[in-house]
């Protein structure tokens, strides 16, 4: 009894965070992804497609493409319909359209790893050894949306098929914005001209969302309550992780996860060689 109470009384109080209890309509569509693999560019990228006489910034994007793991219940029933939503859950049959992105997880682990911080959930003087060992292992806070591995592996093993399924690699969106963002808008059916393309990926670059991020972080649920000396808008590269990651990091990922990075296009540290060395565009290409 008591406990209905409660849900009754989160509910009404909009303290319900939805999450994986999201109410699912027909006409939904849902950008999903593991977390710290480009999600929030992506938002960005797509209201400022859907609604090129406002801004957008961290003040309204969360009543733009609103983020299933950070607003009540309620909150969404009341997002207009057609709604597009953020999501980072492992596979869910209900939900009908998906754009899925999905980025290298060795740079994913460096994002994550500062974004722990950032949030608290780990100390400053955390090694990146370990958080690599527990990134793999499922040990993260986020251990209900699963491992990277099995979060995409939930989607792109039973929806790569489906003509509402659309995966987008983080690593093509930063090496040609425009095209790929002209797949998204033709995969949501929206304008798709190149002056309102080229209009959405400046109104959504790296160094525009820093600005609005120090203008507007303390307006945003995913970043008011947070250190500020780490920002939520990170480097925003590629292949970084050849740089950062020792090769036991690197080595640890591969062996779990090899198969799937490379089906996915990424080629592996291993596989490398001085000559002859595919593109991983090249690799996702020949496996499609």
């Amino acid at each position: 009894m008591i406990y209905g109470v409660k849900t009754v009384m989160k509910y009404l109080l909009g303290r319900d965070i939805a999450d994986r209890d999201v109410a699912v309509y027909p006409d939904d569509t849902f950008i999903v992804s593991y977390p710290r693999s480009g999600n929030t560019w992506t938002r960005f990228l797509i209201a400022n497609l859907l609604h090129p006489n406002m801004e957008v910034g961290f003040a309204n994007i969360e009543s733009l493409v609103p983020d299933t793991a950070a607003l009540s219940s309620r909150t969404l029933k009341r997002i207009a319909r057609p709604r597009i939503l953020k999501s980072h859950q492992y596979f869910d049959p209900r939900y009908p359209k998906v754009l899925y992105v999905v980025r290298d997880p060795r740079d994913v682990a460096l994002s994550y790893f500062q974004f722990h911080r950032k949030y608290g959930f780990i100390k400053d003087d955390h090694s990146i050894e370990q958080f690599v060992g527990d990134f793999v292992a499922g040990r993260l806070v986020s251990a209900d949306w699963g491992t990277w591995a099995e979060n995409v592996a939930s989607w792109f093993y039973t929806r790569r098929q489906s003509s509402n399924f659309l995966l987008v690699r983080y690593e093509d969106l930063k090496a040609d914005t425009l095209r790929e963002l002209g797949k998204i808008a033709r995969f949501l059916r929206v304008e798709s001209k190149p002056e309102h393309l080229n209009r959405a990926i400046s109104e959504s670059s790296a160094e525009r969302m820093r600005e609005l991020e120090k203008k507007q972080g303390n307006e945003w649920i995913g970043t008011r309550k947070h250190r500020k000396d780490i920002p939520f808008v990170g480097q925003a590269s590629a292949g970084h992780w050849e740089q950062e990651l020792s090769p036991a990091c690197v080595s640890l990922m591969e062996s779990a996860w090899g198969n799937l990075m490379m089906a996915l296009g990424y080629e592996l540290s291993l596989a490398k060689t001085a000559s002859g060395r595919r593109s991983s565009h090249d690799l996702l290409r020949d496996r499609q």
